[in-house]
């Protein structure tokens, strides 16, 4: 099968990112307390609700284009949407990578990039 390490990726960020979407939208007020309290002593710490709502987009667009990645590749083996979600995931961990350095937690950093790493290489497979 062609592009089986694509389609096997893009269901990992498919995952990843909707399940992550949900769980923000679901506990809404528990996310925004437990990152009112771990941003408390940086700069976003006013803006807490706001930078979540913009993860939440990016993560929600991420997983359905992933999803549509998919299906993409195996009706009509186009790669251009899978691409195109692979940028935005690896644009929206940048960002939850940019927060965990701001908040100083380097453990949580080490896991995002944990996450960055199969990303950035579908973006390598698909360029």
């Amino acid at each position: 099968m062609n592009h089986i390490t694509e389609i096997i990726i893009l269901v990992f960020l498919a995952i990843t990112f909707l399940q992550s979407g949900v769980d923000k939208i679901s506990d809404w007020k528990g996310n925004v307390e437990w990152l009112k309290s771990h941003f408390s002593n940086t700069i976003l710490a006013n803006r807490v609700p706001f930078s979540l709502k913009v993860i939440l987009i990016l993560e929600m667009i991420a997983g359905i284009l992933a999803i549509i990645g998919i299906l993409s590749i195996l009706i009509n083996q186009n790669t251009e949407i899978a691409l195109i979600s692979g940028v935005i995931s690896c644009i929206t961990l940048l960002f939850l990578l940019l927060g965990q350095r701001i908040a100083k937690d380097y453990d949580g950093a080490r896991t995002i990039v944990i996450y960055l790493i199969p990303t950035l290489f579908l973006v390598f497979l698909l360029q």
